[in-house]
C-alpha cells in the first residue's frame, strides 16, 4: 500500500510544481524517485537505476541498445525548431495573407489561429492574438469572443494533427503502440465536432456585424509554406514501404521541413541558422526523459496493481477512469503531453483482460480526446493566460462558451466510439 501512497505523493508533488512553472521533465524525475523510494518494500534500489536505463537507453528483457526514447526526444525539439523557423521567418504570416481572399464573410477569424495552430508550440495562442484582435474590431466582437476564436480554433488540429506531441506520445512504442493514423481515424469524430462547433459560433458571433470591403489586391505566393508543417505527414506514407520506424519518420520529416522553410524564405544561411540556435531547447528532450522514466518506475512499483483493486471496489464502472482521470489531469496541469503520459500508465489496468484491436484503439483515443478537452479548458494552459492577457481579457469569462463547446466535443466521441467499439468491438 505504501507505493501507492507513494504515487499519490508523486502526483502532488508533480503538480504543485507545474503550476510553479518548473519544468515538466525535472518534476516527472523528482516524481518518479519518489514513487520508487516509496516502494523499496517491494523493490531494490538497483531496480529503480536499473528502471531509469530501461525507459532512456537500453532494454534488458532484450539486451540491446533502445533508441526510440532519444528519437522522440529529438523529434519534439524539432518540432519546437520547425515552429519557431516558421514564426520568425515570416512564413506563417505570409501564409495567412495568401489564404485571406480564399476565406470570406468573417473566415479569418477562423483561419488565423487554425494556420497558427499547425505550429504546436507552447502558448502559441500569443502569436495569432495581436491580428485576432485587430481582425475581430472589423466585426465589433468584444474581447471574449476574441479570446473564444483564438483558442477554439488554434487547437481545431489536435485530435488528428500527426506531429502533435501528445499524439505521438500515446502512440509511441511504450504506450499504446498504436500506428499513429489509426488514432487519427479513431479520433475524427471529434475533429468534425470541433470544427462545427466553432463554425456555429463563429456565425452566431457575426450575425449582425458589419459586411466587409474585399481587397482587390490577391497574391498567393505564401501559399507555398503550407508545405513544410504537411511534408512529415506525406512522407509518412512514402518511407512505411521501407520499414522506418513511426518516429523515425517524423523525425526525417521534420528535419527536411526545417531544411526547406530555409530555402523558401529567401533569408541568409547565418540569419536562419541564429534562428535555430534561438529555437533549441532541452526542455522538450527533458520532458520526454521525464516521462519515460515516470511510466517505468510507475510499472514496477505495482502500484498500478493496488490502484486497479481499489478502484474497481468503487460503486460505478471503472470505464468511466478512462474519461475521467484524463479530464482532470489536463485541467490541473494545464498540459496535454503531461495529461496523457500521466493518466495512461494508470489506466491500462482498467482495460479489459480480452481487449480486441478495436477496443484498444477506442480507449486509447478516449484518453487521447479527455486529456485534451481537460487541457483545453485549463485555466493554466498557457494558450489561455497568454491570449486572455494579450486581449485585456480572462479565461474564465469565455467559459459560458468554452465549456459546453468542449463538452459536446467529447460527448460525441465518446457516443461515436462506444457505439463503434459495442457493434464492432
Amino acid at each position: 500500500m505504501l507505493n501507492l501512497v507513494g504515487v499519490i505523493v508523486a502526483f502532488i508533488v508533480i503538480i504543485f510544481l507545474i503550476r510553479k512553472k518548473i519544468n515538466f521533465g525535472l518534476s516527472l524525475i523528482l516524481g518518479s524517485l519518489i514513487v520508487g523510494i516509496f516502494s523499496l518494500q517491494i523493490i531494490r534500489l538497483e531496480d529503480i537505476a536499473k528502471a531509469f536505463v530501461q525507459a532512456t537507453i537500453y532494454s534488458f528483457d532484450e539486451n540491446k541498445i533502445f533508441t526510440e526514447t532519444i528519437e522522440l526526444a529529438l523529434l519534439m525539439t524539432f518540432i519546437f525548431v520547425l515552429a519557431k523557423c516558421m514564426q520568425e521567418t515570416g512564413a506563417i504570416k505570409k501564409l495567412i495573407d495568401s489564404l485571406r481572399p480564399i476565406f470570406k464573410k468573417g473566415g479569418t477569424l477562423g483561419l488565423i489561429p487554425a494556420v497558427y495552430g499547425l505550429m504546436p508550440v507552447p502558448g502559441g495562442a500569443l502569436f495569432s492574438a495581436p491580428t485576432i484582435d485587430e481582425e475581430g474590431n472589423k466585426y465589433n466582437l468584444d474581447q471574449n469572443k476574441k479570446n473564444f476564436i483564438n483558442i477554439w480554433f488554434r487547437h481545431i488540429w489536435f485530435p488528428i494533427y500527426p506531429i502533435s506531441s501528445a499524439l505521438i506520445l500515446i502512440t509511441s512504442f511504450k504506450f499504446s503502440n498504436i500506428g499513429i493514423y489509426t488514432i487519427m481515424l479513431a479520433n475524427i469524430p471529434a475533429f468534425i465536432a470541433t470544427i462545427l462547433i466553432g463554425i456555429i459560433f463563429l456565425k452566431k458571433f457575426l450575425k449582425n456585424s458589419p459586411k466587409q470591403k474585399i481587397d482587390s489586391n490577391r497574391s498567393y505566393n505564401g501559399l507555398v509554406f503550407i508545405i513544410p508543417p504537411i511534408l512529415p505527414v506525406a512522407l509518412y506514407a512514402v518511407l512505411q514501404f521501407f520499414s522506418f520506424g513511426e518516429i523515425r519518420t517524423f523525425l526525417i520529416g521534420v528535419l527536411l521541413s526545417i531544411v526547406l522553410v530555409y530555402f523558401l524564405s529567401g533569408i541568409t544561411i547565418k540569419e536562419f541558422l541564429q534562428i535555430i540556435k534561438k529555437s533549441l531547447t532541452w526542455k522538450l528532450a527533458l520532458a520526454i526523459f521525464g516521462i519515460m522514466i515516470f511510466r517505468e518506475i510507475f510499472e514496477i512499483s505495482q502500484a498500478n496493481i493496488v490502484l486497479k483493486d481499489l478502484i474497481m471496489g468503487l460503486p460505478f464502472p471503472s470505464i468511466w477512469m478512462v474519461v475521467i482521470i484524463p479530464l482532470i489531469l489536463g485541467a490541473v496541469t494545464g498540459y496535454n503531453l503531461g495529461a496523457v503520459a500521466l493518466s495512461y500508465p494508470i489506466l491500462v489496468p482498467f482495460f479489459p483482460s480480452e481487449l480486441s484491436f478495436i477496443t484498444l484503439v477506442g480507449l486509447t483515443s478516449l484518453i487521447f480526446i479527455s486529456s485534451l478537452i481537460g487541457y483545453l479548458i485549463s485555466p493554466i494552459h498557457l494558450c489561455n493566460v497568454l491570449s486572455s492577457d494579450y486581449l485585456k481579457t480572462d479565461t474564465t469569462r469565455m467559459y459560458r462558451m468554452l465549456i459546453p463547446a468542449a463538452i459536446s466535443v467529447l460527448v460525441i466521441q465518446i457516443a461515436v466510439i462506444s457505439s463503434v467499439v459495442y457493434f464492432f468491438g
